[in-house]
């Protein structure tokens, strides 16, 4: 790999990172404030996320597999140079994907009060559907287009309409919810959803105009035949359709171990509370509170994770482009790197989440901090998701692209029938959900790396992917739990769990450089890897 090329995917990354940093922290932002806000908390909190969970099932049918589908669709294209090839995959992908959106919407929008009262049993949580239903054909169509431009190599699509569609969320949700203060809590939650809807229209009318300002670069000088017959155009739509079905069911499935949290908990927890909670109302709210501690925690693990995403998104044209060119040993090992580079973000996160959990909860939600252990056991389960997350990127490049799909329903399999035994137990309610999150993720794990392995030769360095983060992450968790439990009793909760943050940021940093995890060629093919070297360097720790 030339060095260009290796700047190339670690800028792509870098794009996608600082994107969902800024996504997750808005969204997190506007979760924290909606959730202190008076007569919202974590009942209202429970009507959002489970509202919110049923639209996201049916959002990922539709559109989740697009970007993946028509970037690697793409991405063969302009490997070899048939740039109005790529654009015919765009076009035929926006008819296919249009009408699929439109579709799901149209369901969601009539079926919004059956799937509340059948499904979810708790019959206000139509409210939520149906504000968010005409979201879904927008958000289709979008993904065509941010799946275009990855697979033409740029990110900027994705990332720049993405955080605005998040921002204008984040400022939307808030004010929605500020002016149905004193309504019930499951019209407040309604109110805060509508803001999705607005914010997708807002994003899609962005990449629109972003594909009309930069479609001329990528098409004008390419000079490859295109076949526009009727024949040929089915045959290519049935091409995306499938290339779409596998990538689809595979994030169907990890949003489903969502929904399945959902449905269970709302159910499980009447069924746990039936003998102790007398009416029916009671036990709604019940089940409604718990799915808000749950939802709430979810709001925080889900930031590490999304910056993890971000090796997903990019590996995936990335490795069809060097398969394409029969690179085998580099696709190897953008791969190594890939996952070792998850492993570093993802564990230091998931060892402060463990020893802050309760001085977290109690910063950011003084109004409803209940669910410590939850988040404690929700932070354990983050490491294999993220490393999962990687390992189906690398599969889906690779042309497996049934295989994530498979081990997350396996996975999935079991977490539903762990769910409806540990839940409903109330002497395990709630934290039966994390605990069948993790099993399930072990299960998909296991299966996914076993295939990668037998389909690649991916060479990972035990000492640079588990040794040095595992090592690292000790030395840090036990700084910070020392320092919180000696600072917070003089500084206060918050300033000392801020402190602790930084401080253990720095030391695993420290750790990390201490013990050399990178060579320096490696260092210069991460994103900063530049400018974490030169202060390595000056530091004295890289001599070379």
């Amino acid at each position: 790999m030339s060095r260009k090329q290796g700047n190339s995917f670690a800028k792509n990354v870098l794009m996608l990172m600082v994107a969902q940093l800024i996504i997750k922290l808005l969204g997190l932002v506007y979760r924290l404030a909606i959730t202190n806000i008076h007569g919202f908390g974590d009942l209202g909190n429970g009507y959002y996320s489970t509202g919110y969970q049923v639209y996201a099932v049916l959002l990922v049918l539709s559109s989740q597999g697009i970007p993946g589908a028509v970037s690697k669709l793409v991405s063969e294209r302009t490997a070899r140079g048939e740039y109005n090839n790529a654009h015919r995959v765009f076009k035929i992908s926006l008819v296919v994907f249009g009408i699929i959106g439109l579709a799901c919407s149209l369901l969601l929008f009539f079926g919004a009060d059956f799937i509340a009262t059948y499904v979810i049993k708790v019959p206000p949580v139509s409210y939520v559907l149906r504000v968010l239903a005409p979201a879904i054909f927008f958000v289709c169509v979008s993904a065509v287009i941010r799946g275009y431009f990855a697979g033409l190599g740029t990110m900027g699509a994705s990332s720049i309409s993405q955080s605005m569609e998040q921002f204008f969320n984040c400022v939307l949700t808030i004010l929605f919810v500020y002016a149905t203060i004193g309504k019930d809590a499951y019209i407040m939650a309604a109110a805060g959803n509508v803001s999705t809807t607005l914010a997708v229209l807002i994003s899609f009318s962005y990449l629109i105009v972003y594909y009309k300002r930069n479609i001329r670069k990528y098409r004008g000088e390419s000079d490859d035949l295109v076949q526009t017959d009727a024949g040929s155009n089915r045959r290519l739509a049935k091409l995306i359709f499938w290339t779409a079905i596998p990538l689809t069911i595979g994030s169907v499935i990890s949003v489903v171990t969502s929904f399945i949290d959902t449905v269970t908990v709302s159910n499980c927890i009447q069924i746990a509370y039936s003998g102790i909670l007398s009416s029916k109302q009671a036990l709604e709210e019940e089940a409604m509170r718990a799915t808000g501690i749950l939802s709430k925690v979810d709001t925080l693990t889900n930031l590490p994770l999304a910056i993890n995403l971000s090796f997903y998104s990019a590996l995936i044209p990335e490795i069809t482009s060097l398969l394409t060119q029969k690179n085998y040993e580099e696709a190897s090992k953008k791969i190594s790197m890939s996952v070792t580079v998850s492993m570093l973000i993802i564990l230091p996160c998931a060892v402060g989440f463990g020893v802050l959990a309760n001085p977290i909860l109690h910063m950011l939600y003084p109004n409803a901090p209940d669910g410590a252990l939850v988040f404690q056991l929700s932070a354990v389960t983050m490491i294999l998701v993220a490393v999962n997350h990687t390992l189906q990127g690398s599969l889906f490049g690779l042309g497996r692209m049934y295989t994530p799909a498979l081990a997350l329903l396996a996975g999935a399999v079991v977490k539903i029938v762990l769910n409806l035994i540990l839940i409903s137990n109330p002497k395990i309610g709630m934290y039966g959900a994390p605990i069948s999150s993790f099993v399930c993720q072990v299960i998909a794990f296991t299966i996914i790396y076993v295939t990668l392995k037998k389909s690649i030769a991916v060479r990972m360095d035990k000492r640079k992917t588990i040794l040095v983060p595992v090592v690292s992450g000790g030395v840090m968790g036990v700084v910070i739990g020392i320092m919180y439990h000696f600072v917070s009793g003089v500084l206060g909760n918050a300033i000392t769990t801020l402190l602790c943050i930084l401080l253990g940021a720095i030391v695993y940093a420290g750790m990390v450089l201490i013990l050399k995890m990178f060579t320096k060629e490696e260092l210069l093919d991460i994103p900063m890897g530049g400018k974490i070297y030169a202060v390595a360097h000056r530091l004295g720790i890289y001599k070379e």
